[in-house]
C-alpha cells in the first residue's frame, strides 16, 4: 500500500481491481477543508485515461510491474510467440494485446513486455525500427506537382507515405509511436 501523498507520475496503482499508470499528479490544499490529490490515470489494459481525485493520506494499492526483454520469434495464426532473453522461456500473446504493434513486428526483434503477477499486460516496441520496402511505385519525374510523397508497403505489411526517392528494396526507419517515415537507412 502507498499513501496518496507519496504517489508520483510513472507509478502503477490498482483502483477498482484495474491497473492504472499515473500520468499527472497534483496535491491540492484549499484554504478551507481537507487536502486532496488530483490525478490523471491511464488504464493499462484498455488505454483509457480518467481523472480521479483521492483524499490526502488515503492508502492505495501499488501494482508492481515487471518489465522484461523478449524477442519476437514467429506468428502462429492469431498468436505471437516471444522468447524471454534471459531465461529462454517462451510465451504466446494474442493479437488483442498487441493489436497496435502487429504491423511493426518482425522476426528476431527485441521488445519489452510488461508483466503483472507473471501475466503479460502490455508490449513496448523500440522507438524506431528498420523495415525493408517490398512494394513501391516508381517515382515519375515532374509528378511532385500534386504530392511529394508516395505510398509503399513494407516487409511486415505496413503501408505508409514516404518521400518520392524511396524505392523497392530500400531499408527505411519508422517511428513506432506514429508509424511515420523517419529516414532512409
Amino acid at each position: 500500500m502507498v499513501s496518496t501523498n507519496d504517489m508520483r507520475p510513472g507509478q502503477s496503482i490498482i483502483v477498482d481491481s484495474q491497473i492504472f499508470n499515473i500520468l499527472e499528479y497534483q496535491h491540492v490544499k484549499p484554504g478551507k477543508g481537507k487536502a486532496f490529490v488530483k490525478t490523471k490515470l491511464k488504464n493499462i489494459t484498455s488505454g483509457g485515461v480518467v481523472d480521479k481525485t483521492f483524499r490526502a493520506d488515503e492508502e492505495i494499492e501499488q501494482a508492481y510491474i515487471d518489465k522484461q526483454k523478449f524477442q519476437f520469434l514467429y506468428r502462429d495464426g492469431d498468436e505471437f510467440i516471444f522468447m524471454n532473453m534471459e531465461s529462454y522461456n517462451q510465451i504466446s500473446l494474442t493479437d488483442e494485446l498487441i493489436s497496435d504493434s502487429i504491423e511493426l513486428l518482425k522476426a528476431n526483434q527485441e521488445v519489452t513486455i510488461s508483466m503483472y503477477n507473471e501475466t503479460p499486460i502490455d508490449i513496448s516496441l523500440p522507438t524506431t525500427i528498420n523495415l525493408n520496402v517490398t512494394k513501391s511505385e516508381p517515382a515519375v519525374k515532374g509528378d511532385s506537382v500534386n504530392s511529394n510523397t508516395k505510398e509503399v508497403t513494407c516487409e511486415t505489411g505496413l503501408t505508409l507515405q514516404v518521400p518520392m526517392f524511396v524505392n523497392e528494396n530500400d531499408t527505411i526507419k519508422i517511428d513506432t509511436k506514429t508509424k511515420n517515415y523517419v529516414t532512409r537507412v
